[in-house]
């Protein structure tokens, strides 16, 4: 009786909590179904958001024909900005300016000819418009030689003038002072780091001053055109192929006609090795002076477009996160990498710089340095 007045007692004591198991469970149940419910009808959404930041970055990482600081509205396609000179060549030389485009919204007329814009390209076209396709969905449309003066190309005429004017007035202090003034005082040491450190150790103190000029132009230029990439500007010169390519072949035509004969020699008709490996051996180094400039503008070019798409992508997460904690997330690692994207546009100057110093030293290495 006792044992079963207790085990009654117990009963009575389990049913609360278990009455609150389920209401827990259930409650549960509840708000995943919500929660999916939620999800589900907010998954186009962020579909459509995904898409849209892509297309901001491929956007971002384009050159453009005009220069746009900031847009006020999208919808009726109005931003601030100026237009720049579009130059083609398509039956005669063809010059008018980009604003005919409307950034990109509208066909251009210029001598009876129809032009658009189609993924930063310019294309004939017809008065509509009218994009043709090939059974790869890529456009067939006739391209007209383009020779625009593009952002990218405004920006490459300032930091030259830039540097110019920089140099030319630190050039003329030393005139007057062993020491330079102003900010000449912050790029003699660049300067002296390029001899010292880079030039004379890979070139040798014989030959270094010929390629003095190259190696500091184009240290400065890299850095300069680097740091601006970071700007809200979006300028972006070195993720461009075109230029990361122009830059390596004049590291490429350098040390190609500033070559010696023993250079040509190792080459052709290596020393000190049997004549079957020297017929071997010829074709794989004559393939490696071209791999050469090859893997510099490989280089320039795929770390700063990755840098580019990697910091965008990150604060990109900002937008589709949209909470306390994803977003200051976002935010911190967009900065921290942001920091280390200064460094990386000093340290991609200083690669392209040091490794055509050594592309210049192999070429003028004397027989007896061996």
């Amino acid at each position: 009786m006792h044992g079963f007045f207790e085990t009654d007692i117990l009963s009575d004591m389990q049913k609360p909590f278990y009455v609150k198991v389920l209401l827990v469970v259930t409650l549960l149940l509840g708000i995943n179904a919500f929660a999916q419910e939620k999800d589900h009808s907010s998954s186009e959404e962020k579909g459509s958001l995904k898409t849209e930041i892509k297309e901001f970055i491929g956007h971002h990482l384009l050159d453009s024909h005009d220069f746009t600081l900031f847009t006020i509205d999208e919808e009726n396609n109005e931003h601030v900005g100026f237009p720049l000179p579009v130059i083609i060549w398509d039956d005669g030389l063809k010059v008018f300016s980009s604003s005919k485009f409307h950034h990109g919204e509208s066909v251009a007329e210029v001598d009876g000819n129809y032009y658009a814009l189609y993924h930063g390209k310019i294309v004939k076209t017809d008065a509509e418009g009218t994009i043709n396709y090939d059974e790869d969905h890529h456009a067939t449309n006739v391209k007209p030689l383009d020779f625009s003066i593009t952002k990218n190309v405004v920006f490459i005429f300032l930091v030259s003038a830039l540097m110019l004017f920089l140099f030319a007035r630190m050039a003329k202090s030393y005139k007057t002072s062993a020491l330079p003034k102003g900010i000449g005082r912050l790029l003699e040491p660049i300067v002296l780091y390029i001899r010292d450190d880079i030039a004379i150790p890979n070139i040798g103190e014989k030959h270094y001053k010929k390629y003095m000029s190259y190696l500091l132009t184009v240290f400065f230029f890299i850095w300069i055109i680097n740091l601006l990439g970071l700007t809200p500007l979006g300028v972006n010169v070195t993720n461009n192929i075109a230029v990361t390519f122009a830059l390596a072949i004049l590291t490429y035509l350098i040390t190609t006609f500033t070559a010696n004969k023993n250079y040509w020699k190792h080459i052709f008709w290596m020393p000190d090795v049997p004549v079957f490996m020297k017929i071997v051996l010829a074709p794989i180094e004559l393939l490696g002076t071209f791999i050469k400039p090859f893997s510099l503008m490989i280089r320039l070019y795929a770390n700063i477009t990755a840098g580019h798409v990697v910091l965008m992508s990150i604060l990109g997460m900002m937008f589709i996160f949209k909470n306390w904690i994803g977003s200051p997330l976002s935010f911190g690692l967009a900065f921290a990498l942001s920091l280390l994207e200064l460094l990386v546009a000093a340290l991609q100057a200083y690669i392209f710089t040091m490794l055509s110093a050594l592309y210049f030293g192999s070429a003028v290495e004397e027989h007896h340095d061996h």
